[in-house]
Formats: C-alpha cells, structure tokens, sequence
C-alpha cells in the first residue's frame, strides 16, 4: 500500500511517518502479548515506558486499575484549555487463527478488535506532540483499560480522571473495516447503540414428555416470548426510531432427558437503542409480554434488564471540527460527514455524557475479509502514522498557538481542496 498517496497531508503526518517502523513493532508486541479487561499489566507497563522515551510532563497509573494517562503541555498553555484523547487496550477471549509472526502468544486470547493499533497510534501522537509542541494548552492521553464489556471508561471516571483532568472536550476513534484505508467516517450525533442485557426466567412446571397435559411446559411458553417480543421492534417502536431486541440463547432441560420437561427455562439477550425514550418503552413492553405471555400459560416470567453502555452520542460541535480536523489530513473526499450510526456499543459514551466530544472511525480494509471480534481479524499497520496525525491535529488545532488559529482555518480549507484536487487528476 502506498501511504504517502493515500494520506500525505499536513507536517504531524510527514513527522509521524518517520518513525512508522517503531511503531508497527509496538504494536505487533502488544499483539503477541494480549490481556483482558483490568488485567493489562504489561500493555500499560510498556505504554508507561513509551511514553517516558517520548518525554512527557507527566505519567499518572493506576487510574481505574490499569489506566496510564499521559499529559504534555504545549509551549503555552495561556489558555489554559485541556484536550483529551482517549485509547482502549484491552484484548478479547478468542483463540487467534492467524498465521502471523506478531500472532498471540496466549492461548484463547487474541487482539481481535485492533485496540492493540488504538494503543500505539496514541503513543504515536504523544511522541509527536512532546517532540514539537505546536500548541497553547494541555493534551491528556488517556489509556483505557476494559472497554470489552468491562466498562473501564466509567471506571476510569469513578476513579477520578476528570476531577484530576478536567479537559474541555474529548476524542476517540476506532478502526473501522468496512471503510477503505485512508477514510474516516463521522457524523453529529449517534454513533454506536446503547447496549442492554436482559435475562428471561420462565418458571413452569416440570413433568413427563408422555403426560405434558399435567405439567405447564416452560419450553412452549419460552418460545412463545421469543415470537412475541420480535413485535416490539416491529408493532411498538416507531419506523423512524431504531431499536433492535435479541434473545440469543436459550437453557432449557438436559439434552440427555429427552421425555422430561424441565420446571424452567432461561432466555438471554440484548436491546440496543440510540433514543433513551426507546430505551424505556422497549423495556417496558418486554416486562409486559413476558409476563403476560406466561400468565397465559399458567407460567411465570422474571425479567431482568441490565443497562450495560449507553448510546455514544457525538456533540454537534466537536464532531464539526473533528471532521474538519480529518479533511485537513485526508482531503474533504475521504471524509464521511453522515456515516451510518452502528448497533455495536462502546464505552466512550460515559465519557461523552460527561465532557462534549466526538468519536471516529478510521477505515482500514477488511485485511483477509475479516471483520473486529473475528479470529482472522488483525490490524492494518499501514494506518498508523494517520491515526497518530488524527489525535495530534486534534491537540494543535483544538489549541492553535497565538497566530496559528486563523492560519490553521485556512490551511484546512486549501489543503483538503488541494488534496481533492489532486486525487480527481490521479489515474
């Protein structure tokens, strides 16, 4: 792949571009060397000796357990604005079926969501920004440990990380394989779902398979729920609100008892949603049906409904100046303004509930087809040097240095109308 065709584009990229093999081997390392949620003890180890090689002001661990959060100042910081940039670090419970050399070295453990890549382009940006320090005002880098499923984004604010880091606006962004390499998509509101866990328990009465009529067969009324809650998408929910309800797995009786009717059944699933108005009346409507539905049977319906992440919503402005930021880099071309929002969830929505901000996708390639959470799925490395230009465009023109803002402003416009120039004319 050609990088410099792709992406060249602005001095954070041509810097960041020189040491492209550093950080490849970086994050090839963290690759070999996956771990869970709150269990990265030797990614952020070697996140903390990075970052010390670059020279940053401070380095600040053990922030929601695992967490590293990195700070540098600018070469002002008259005023007295603060950004944060936010990486996820943690890896999935899968056996990687890749043939690599960089391939994990734990056995049912693999990095199959490329937070391995968030990890060092962030380092990438840290080495660039302590290295030129082309703003006014403070960059917090921030290493979040157990974004799968472990919510260490609330745990990192519980921890206190905006009480100590008060930054004015907050950034992420995330691999993205269904957009090409060198493209970012973005958009002003929704990007993800919130994602709800629920839990049906159907309470019957067991029996005989040959004598069902003396029994109240939680199996039948199970199935009956699963039809019926297909309806709140379809018949409750308005056409133009999105909701998706799930029942994934089914626990009934014992495959080896195949005349006995177990006393129970278990359901379990997930609601996503982007509206909490949605949000309420999904859950509303599954305790109804699910509880009417086994009176109606002579059964009994337990519904528990857990909020797990809620909907990672954009504020307008930043994701205005984000995108900005990404046409400045890519050229207006490459930019998605209106990207489609994903079911998928997220835990940078607790951090956006507390601080304005925005979340990106940055395209990769479908490198062998493979999809984030496949056991095929590996990073595209050729990418890094533009995710780390990404979050360093966001510190220096988020905090322009007295002189640079208006200059910056112009700059984005000639140099993405340049660009697209110049890839109209490519053959």
């Amino acid at each position: 792949m050609n990088t410099q065709r792709l992406y060249a584009n602005g001095r954070a990229f041509e810097h960041i571009a020189r040491f492209h093999p550093e950080l490849t081997a970086f994050r090839r390392d963290l690759h070999a060397n996956p771990e869970l949620g709150f269990e990265e003890v030797y990614t952020s180890g070697r996140v903390k000796a990075a970052l010390q090689a670059c020279g940053v002001d401070e380095i600040h661990t053990g922030i929601g357990k695992t967490g590293v959060v990195g700070i540098i100042r600018g070469r002002s910081i008259a005023s007295g604005r603060m950004i944060g940039l936010r990486a996820d670090m943690d890896a999935l419970p899968i056996k990687e079926d890749n043939d690599l050399p960089w391939c994990s070295a734990k056995s049912g453990l693999m990095h199959g969501c490329g937070h391995d890549g968030h990890t060092a382009m962030l380092v990438g940006a840290a080495r660039y920004l302590a290295e030129t320090r082309n703003f006014d005002g403070t960059a917090v880098l921030i290493f979040q440990p157990g974004e799968e499923g472990f919510a260490g984004a609330r745990v990192m604010i519980e921890d206190g990380l905006f009480d100590r880091f008060p930054v004015d606006a907050v950034y992420a962004m995330h691999n993205w394989p269904a957009l090409p390499a060198g493209t970012i998509g973005i958009n002003r509101g929704a990007m993800m779902a919130a994602a709800d866990r629920i839990s049906i328990r159907i309470t019957g009465k067991g029996g005989h398979g040959a004598h069902a009529y003396l029994t109240v067969d939680p199996v039948v009324v199970a199935a009956h729920i699963i039809t019926a809650a297909q309806t709140i998408a379809s018949r409750n929910v308005r056409p133009i609100d999105a909701a998706v309800v799930s029942l994934c797995a089914v626990q009934a009786g014992d495959l080896d008892a195949f005349s006995v009717i177990p006393g129970t059944a278990t359901l379990v699933g997930t609601v996503r949603t982007f509206n909490s108005r949605v949000q309420v009346q999904v859950e509303q409507r599954l305790r109804e049906l699910c509880t009417q539905v086994a009176a109606a049977f002579g059964a009994t319906a337990e519904v528990s409904y857990e909020r797990i992440y809620p909907a990672t919503i954009n504020t307008a402005p930043e994701a205005q100046f984000a995108a900005d930021v990404a046409a400045a880099i890519v050229g207006e071309g490459n930019v998605d303004r209106h990207l489609e929002p994903s079911m998928g969830a997220e835990d940078f929505s607790f951090m956006l509930q507390k601080k304005a901000g925005a979340y990106l996708r940055l395209g990769q390639d479908a490198r062998g087809g493979a999809f984030l959470h496949n056991s095929r799925y590996d990073f595209n490395d050729d990418i890094l040097p533009l995710g780390a230009a990404l979050h360093a465009g966001l510190v220096e023109q988020g905090m322009p240095l007295a002189g640079e803002a208006v200059r910056g402003t112009e700059a984005v416009a000639t140099r993405a109308a340049s660009q697209d120039r110049a890839a109209t004319a490519a053959p």
